[in-house]
């Protein structure tokens, strides 16, 4: 027992027990590849099992951003993991990547095994959504840097694809269209705006909002962002896709055009998807002119994938042998800027 360290805030037995907790949630998550090496100083991975002849390797890392306010207000805190994966993993699978491994951090004030534990469990659940071993990660308690209950979370991962197989947008032409996938709300961005908008209209998060279906408010909030990896790659393997886009903060008009060759533009129609309530009511207590929405949240559009026009349906098909909805809601165009057609 280290009496000295623990006077000083650091509760060295607490570390110890969150390891022993979530063992059974990191060996979950085992997959091809990965080698069982938890508690060694670094996590490991065998290339050679994949049979790639050229490998390129793609790398992400992100948090949840102020998403944890919420969390912290609603004591819940199983999902908040997956949040942390999909953000990871959502980025590398732009680039065409299969996550292979993620790694997370967490650091608080206090070590409670049992938030740790629940959190590394959402972490666990969104590696298994994600397909990849999660081979390592770090919980920090720094006393004095967090307040009491509140944490922060971030992640990283390395995915890889096939070097000619390799996504970046080249192929993008005008004509394309852009195959939207469906959020579940939303997911991870924007949150600081959101909890704004909370505090000036007079709410609070364990409000039951009839527009919700009687849900709370924070329980609608907290829906965890959607990991998109084993149905859209299921897309790539099956399709000619010419670029996938994330749609995270900056919505739209800034996500989308990430794909696009100069003098290329996008034309998106409002109404071929359904913008979620959850939307719909940010928009009516903010006062936030409806076409700056999109410029701030995903509008229920989690994902893109832009291809020829011969293989939308294809892609929609198989998106929905995966259970998800998914819709043309635009196309790319020679006429440069994110011209969203309104919803008449």
């Amino acid at each position: 027992m280290a009496k000295t360290y623990e006077n000083a805030g650091v509760n060295l037995e607490a570390g110890y027990e969150v390891v022993r907790r979530i063992k059974q949630h990191v060996a979950s998550t085992s997959r091809v590849g990965s080698m069982g090496n938890i508690g060694s100083f670094g996590g490991m991975f065998d290339l050679s099992t994949l049979g790639i002849k050229e490998p390129v390797l793609v790398s992400g890392t992100d948090g949840v951003g102020t998403k944890l306010k919420i969390a912290f207000a609603m004591d819940k805190h199983d999902t908040i993991g997956i949040d942390a994966v999909a953000m990871c993993v959502n980025d590398v699978l732009a680039q065409g990547a299969e996550p292979l491994i993620f790694l997370d951090y967490v650091a608080l004030g206090h070590n409670i095994p049992e938030k740790v534990e629940a959190i590394v469990a959402g972490v666990a659940e969104g590696c298994r959504q994600a397909g990849c071993a999660l081979v390592g990660g770090e919980t920090a308690e720094m006393p004095g840097m967090y307040s009491d209950g509140e944490y922060d979370i971030a992640g990283y991962t390395t995915g890889v694809v096939e070097k000619s197989k390799l996504i970046d947008g080249s192929k993008v032409k005008s004509g394309d269209v852009l195959v939207g996938i469906a959020s579940t709300g939303v997911h991870s961005n924007g949150f600081s705006l959101v909890r704004k908008i909370v505090a000036d209209s007079g709410l609070n998060f364990d409000e039951q909002i009839p527009e919700f279906g009687g849900r709370k408010l924070g329980e609608v909030l907290l829906t965890p962002t959607r990991i998109y990896v084993k149905q859209v790659l299921d897309v790539i393997r099956k399709c000619d896709v010419h670029g996938i886009c994330h749609i995270t903060g900056g919505g739209f008009d800034e996500n989308i055009p990430r794909v696009l060759h100069e003098g290329q533009g996008l034309e998106i129609n409002e109404g071929s998807w359904e913008i979620l309530p959850v939307f719909q009511m940010l928009e009516k207590w903010g006062g936030i002119p409806h076409r700056e929405m999109f410029n701030i949240f995903n509008m229920g559009i989690g994902m893109i994938a832009v291809l020829d026009e011969s293989e939308a349906q294809k892609a929609i098909d198989i998106l929905a042998s995966h259970g998800e909805k998914a819709s043309v809601i635009g196309k790319v165009t020679d006429v440069p800027g994110v011209n969203i057609i309104m919803k008449q």
